[in-house]
């Protein structure tokens, strides 16, 4: 089991190695700093991350915002309930376990490096979606989170994103009722970079597995 983490970290760091690569190679070329916040290729991470083993009863994927992408292009459905209490972010690497009476344990097993983002809590007309508003981006939030903490249209939400990826889903940290902020967040209210969030992701992937 230890061997297994370990070679899914070891193929999450040549994937990162890969990714500042590219980057730095479009920085020498003059290319924008786009090249650094580009959108997250789920199967194409999930390819190079991520592996199927015992004829597909165990298969190593990444985390889309609703789904596990698996190296083989298939979705697999991740309870909202767990990616909530877990606070998935898009992008990290999962390892789903099928046993045999068809059952799905899912372990988070590769968190990405993440940042804090402050905005407020909006709500999609047409498809009544939950979003955060912030710097003038739109993230979707599950509906799982805002039921937890009991958000409502126009309260401040701190959520989780990628450090250096634009993504359309965002995890929700927290939310900060009636305008009163949470005292371990500082600086500027709509962007928050802490320190502490890739350390807090690695703790986070220890929450218990999950069997749906």
């Amino acid at each position: 089991m230890v061997e297994e983490e370990k070679l899914a970290k070891i193929r999450q760091l040549i994937a990162s190695a890969e990714d500042a690569i590219r980057a730095a190679k479009g920085m020498l070329e003059g290319e924008s700093d786009e090249v650094i916040s580009e959108e997250i290729d789920h199967l194409e991470k999930a390819k190079s991350v991520g592996s199927m083993e015992d004829d597909g009863r165990v298969v190593e994927g990444v985390f889309d915002g609703l789904n596990m992408v698996g190296p083989d292009g298939k979705q697999y459905n991740v309870p909202a309930n767990y990616a909530s209490k877990s606070k998935l972010v898009e992008g990290d690497v999962l390892k789903l376990t099928i046993s045999n009476d068809g059952s799905f344990v899912f372990k988070q097993i590769g968190p990405v490096d993440r940042k804090r983002l402050i905005g407020m809590l909006t709500q999609e007309e047409a498809t009544g979606e939950y979003q955060v508003l912030t710097n003038g981006k739109n993230y979707k939030v599950l509906l799982a989170s805002i039921t937890y903490f009991k958000g409502e249209i126009g309260d401040e939400v701190v959520i989780l994103v990628p450090i250096d990826k634009q993504t359309e889903w965002a995890a929700v940290e927290n939310i900060v009722k009636g305008g009163e902020r949470q005292p371990d967040i500082d600086g500027d209210r709509s962007t928050v970079t802490v320190q502490d969030d890739v350390v807090n992701a690695e703790k986070e992937k220890q929450v218990e597995d999950i069997e749906i």
